[in-house]
């Protein structure tokens, strides 16, 4: 399903895809976060993603009533408290996403997939 609003000029649909990846890059942006991840399934290992692929790390669920559910898988910088950048995390997009779209977010699912070393 995709997010739409209407308003008296008529009608805006938004792809998933835009949203998850204007998610992802506000989930970037939290203290904490190394990056998204994706889940190998021939190996099990989690890897890094860069840049345009930001995308598949997050995942953007819209139910009937309009409103969002958005899955993170991150890795998080070694030495930080998870709990503390999770919440960041689930304040900062949620603010962000809402304000973009006009479209409550329900739920926010973190998924922390690994931890790094930050050089």
């Amino acid at each position: 399903m995709k997010g739409y609003m209407s308003n008296e000029h008529g009608e805006i649909v938004i792809e998933n895809e835009v949203i998850a990846q204007y998610a992802g890059h506000a989930a970037l942006e939290c203290v904490g976060i190394v990056g998204m991840a994706t889940i190998s399934m021939k190996d099990g290992i989690a890897k890094l993603l860069k840049g345009d692929s930001l995308s598949k790390g997050v995942n953007v669920v819209i139910d009937e009533e309009n409103q969002l559910s958005i899955d993170f898988h991150i890795i998080v910088a070694y030495g930080v408290c998870i709990s503390t950048v999770c919440d960041n995390l689930i304040q900062s997009v949620r603010y962000s996403v809402e304000e973009m779209t006009g479209m409550p977010v329900k739920a926010i699912n973190i998924f922390v997939e690994g931890v790094r070393v930050i050089d």
